[in-house]
């Protein structure tokens, strides 16, 4: 006959070759606790095995996180967009040079020493430091300005090596940008040049010159290498005569361009610019590319790098579709009227 063990019996063991009974209620708490166990510990060893698999994406940026970083809100919501959530299915870490580019190569050594999956990073400064960091490492660029003569990639179609990204070419758009700064404005007859000496486009406005002769319009260069130069600059155009402002492309005026454009309105000079988060900013005119969705789509890239593309065989893709944005507010404060036949050619109006 087979025994049954009810509740409140015991189970019989043998300790030292005695037979002793052991309480029925040990064996069911030791069960329980054993559960118990289970359902905490669990949990711990997903979220590790989660966290170990979670891919890492660094980002190098010369600004601040809260200047209006267009490019990176660019990158941000790219991420959203192909369903990356930060601390849940992607790992970012960040560093910000805060204007002070010096510290850039210093901040690019310790992201590459976090051994990232891919780094994402922007601006000719801020690529060079990653990419003398880095010869190993995927680095994929937001965007940048001529990258193939700055020697960041061997091409476009195969840029080889670990980099890649989104390039413009801000140079082939500056006597188009003239031209139709002067349809605006078409009294203007002295127009300043900005440029941030850093940059590839440093050598503007000689590169426009013939342009520049045909419109019947004096070019002045004039260089700000930082937003501590900005009042100096304006300065320099007021004795230079200059009635127009034309300010080339550069992540760093990007990033203070409210405080370059409050400077413009201040001194009456209508502006050209690039890319349409100028004109929003204030700038009368603006005719390129838009920034924030060239970064954006770059985060394709990232996203094929992370599921195991090389950079040296994703093609360097060049913007190819420019708009032409006129603020009527910065119009209105400057006292001008704009040509009917100019505003026709507007892609869009800021009213």
């Amino acid at each position: 006959m087979r025994a049954t063990i009810g509740r409140g019996h015991s189970a019989p063991r043998h300790v030292g070759g005695r037979r002793v009974v052991a309480p029925m209620w040990l064996y069911t708490l030791q069960l329980l606790v054993t559960l118990a166990l289970g359902i905490v510990v669990a949990p711990g060893i997903a979220a590790a095995q989660r966290a170990a698999h979670m891919p890492r994406v660094a980002v190098l940026d010369p600004g601040s996180p809260t200047s209006p970083i267009v490019c990176l809100a660019g990158f941000r919501q790219g991420l959203r967009d192909l369903g990356y959530v930060e601390g849940q299915n992607v790992a970012i870490e960040s560093r910000y040079a805060e204007e002070q580019l010096t510290r850039l190569p210093a901040l690019a050594t310790e992201l590459v020493r976090l051994t990232p999956d891919v780094i994402w990073t922007h601006s000719t400064e801020a690529i060079q430091a990653v990419k003398q960091a880095t010869t190993t490492i995927p680095i994929v660029i937001g965007v940048g300005i001529n990258v193939v003569e700055e020697g960041l990639v061997a091409g476009l179609a195969r840029p080889g090596g670990n980099l890649t990204g989104m390039e413009l070419r801000d140079i082939e758009l500056v006597g188009k940008r003239l031209q139709l700064l002067k349809d605006a404005v078409p009294t203007i007859s002295h127009v300043a040049v900005l440029v941030d000496p850093g940059q590839p486009d440093a050598d503007v406005p000689r590169v426009i010159e013939p342009e520049a002769r045909a419109l019947g319009v004096q070019l002045q260069r004039v260089e700000a290498g930082s937003p501590d130069t900005f009042e100096a600059a304006f300065a320099a155009m007021g004795q230079g005569g200059a009635d127009a402002l034309l300010i080339m492309e550069g992540a760093m005026f990007a990033r203070n361009r409210h405080r370059l454009l409050d400077l413009a309105r201040l001194h009456r000079l209508p502006t050209m610019s690039g890319g349409r988060h100028f004109a929003e900013a204030g700038s009368l005119v603006s005719y390129g590319a838009d920034v924030r969705e060239l970064c954006q789509h770059s985060t394709v890239l990232v996203d094929k790098i992370l599921k195991g593309a090389t950079p040296a065989t994703l093609p360097v893709e060049r913007a190819d579709k420019f708009s032409l944005v006129v603020n009527l507010k910065t119009a209105q404060a400057l006292g001008l009227t704009l040509p009917p036949t100019f505003l026709v050619q507007a892609d869009e109006v800021i009213r």
